[in-house]
């Protein structure tokens, strides 16, 4: 890759205001709105016959349009576009150009803040492309989106980007560590990292090709990051297979190998942060297996189920990703061999979610959590939540019910509480409390719980708190604070409480 010619390009691109406020300012926020559920006309339709350069990159690297050679040399007037075929971006066509990828803008705000990048990838079914090419990179969708917000916002050495595809996440890992190392089965992808890295000036991510933990064989890293190949498809003659969907293994155990490599690649005190697919069988719930293979790697974690489908529905969503449609002369035989896959290995459904794993510290006692977390989720704050109640889980592990019980805590500002009446009633019949931040969860609690929680401002012990609850309700004060107590944990795993500060609580 010419560096010289990629850094040419990018002050094209900025000088003609190719961003994504630029982009959104000239089509309209409609259109715009349109382009990121992936319908181009309305954005065509804007820029009509306009030809100035920003209209010109939009049709030519966001839409996939061919333009013609005078428009395209105006709009590239540093690399030009002998530079930019030199690249790969564009080839000569007669009198036009026509795109060989897409290079968007992509808006992030993290926990470091706020800014804009151009990602490149592949042409897609916005550019017209349909069906996908086999080695098709993938640009910035909701996986990669979801994988980014769940990162932990904490500096690390070392961090490695399992399965890079376009390289969004190799960027947002580049604002954490000194150092990244990019791995991808598919050189295509790997190309598509390096120039997604150039243009946006990124120079510490080190591309490496191989299967999974291959190229990293013997390292270990602070930070790990994948969205693998997970989707479960059947190896079948005549199934279609895409490379940065379809990771070439029966079933889900490409998720599991990569889970249970962990323990092998995580120094001392790493996270990591996957997303992935793994099969409910009979006798055997998803879940439940995702632990033994965390248990098996010998790391700490924490399995965040975010949905679970029937196989016929898991099917039908894969097939559509891959280009396969109802009615389709194809669909139909297609969507018989996903069932028969499944029908002969036993799978009732398919969970999909997050894993977030800690290399474990020998000192303490194993600690995995699995659960079904099924609501919306707003994913803003999902990544500093995750780590900050890793973190508690830790803390909790050592602290006995004596010491818990010693302890300051403080409701979080956006907790509320919903009580539940019926006509008529003296009391509740339902007491809920629900977060406005963290994971958004709404949690069923008690009297006694749902008083101390309102309690819980930093000045008094969770112990003298619970004594006097017990007191105030005539019940006795060991009984309610061995009922209470796994309550409080759970609540504090949860994000609705948190350690007082004890500068605070001195003054």
């Amino acid at each position: 890759m010419d560096r010289a010619r990629v850094d040419a390009l990018a002050h094209d691109l900025a000088t003609a205001g190719y961003v994504g406020g630029g982009v959104s300012a000239r089509v309209g926020a409609d259109a715009s709105d349109a382009l990121a559920r992936m319908v181009a006309t309305p954005a065509r339709r804007a820029l009509g016959d306009a030809s100035d350069p920003l209209a010109t990159l939009v049709r030519l690297l966001w839409l996939g349009d061919a333009v013609p050679v005078e428009a395209a040399a105006a709009a590239l007037p540093t690399v030009g576009v002998a530079g930019a075929e030199s690249l790969g971006i564009v080839e000569r066509r007669g009198d036009d150009v026509a795109p060989l990828l897409t290079i968007r803008p992509y808006a992030f705000r993290d926990a470091l803040g706020s800014g804009e990048w151009w990602i490149a990838s592949d042409l897609d079914e916005l550019s017209g492309v349909h069906p996908l090419r086999p080695d098709h990179v993938l640009g910035v969708g909701g996986a990669a989106r979801t994988l980014a917000a769940i990162l932990p916002p904490v500096r690390a050495g070392s961090a490695l980007d399992l399965g890079s595809g376009c390289g969004i996440v190799s960027l947002h890992l580049a604002r954490l560590a000194d150092r990244v190392v990019a791995t991808d089965l598919s050189e295509r992808a790997l190309a598509m990292t390096r120039l997604t890295c150039a243009l946006n000036g990124v120079d510490r991510v080190e591309t490496r090709q191989g299967d999974l933990w291959d190229p990293v064989a013997g390292e270990r890293f602070d930070l790990v990051a994948s969205n693998p190949p997970f989707v479960i498809t059947p190896r079948a003659e005549g199934v279609p297979a895409y490379e940065y969907r379809d990771g070439g293994r029966t079933g889900d155990a490409l998720m599991q190998e990569v889970v249970e490599a962990l323990g092998a690649h995580l120094a001392p005190g790493g996270a990591a942060r996957l997303l992935g697919n793994w099969e409910s069988l009979a006798g055997a719930a998803g879940l439940d297996r995702v632990r033994g293979w965390l248990d098996a790697g010998g790391v700490d974690g924490w399995v965040l189920e975010r949905e679970s489908l029937d196989v016929v529905r898991y099917a039908e969503l894969w097939l559509r990703d891959g280009g396969t449609r109802p009615g389709d002369d194809d669909h139909a035989p297609l969507l018989t061999t996903w069932l028969d896959d499944f029908a002969a290995r036993g799978v009732r459904s398919i969970g999909l979610g997050w894993v977030a794993a800690q290399a474990r510290d020998g000192a303490l006692a194993p600690r995995i959590r699995v659960e079904h977390v099924g609501h919306a989720i707003g994913l803003e704050h999902a990544g500093a939540h995750l780590q900050a109640s890793i973190e508690v889980q830790e803390r909790l592990a050592a602290l006995d019910d004596d010491a818990l019980r010693d302890l300051h805590l403080v409701a979080q500002a956006d907790v509320t509480e919903l009580r539940h009446l019926r006509p008529g009633a003296t009391g509740p019949t339902v007491i809920e409390l629900t977060q406005g931040g963290s994971l958004g969860r709404t949690t069923q609690v008690d009297t006694a719980v749902a008083a101390l929680v309102g309690a819980c401002d930093g000045e008094l012990s969770v112990g003298a708190i619970l004594d006097a609850i017990a007191s105030l309700l005539d019940v006795d004060a060991t009984a309610l604070s061995s009922e209470a107590l796994p309550a409080v944990r759970e609540l504090w795993i949860r994000g609705y409480l948190a350690e007082a500060d004890p500068e605070d609580d001195a003054g």
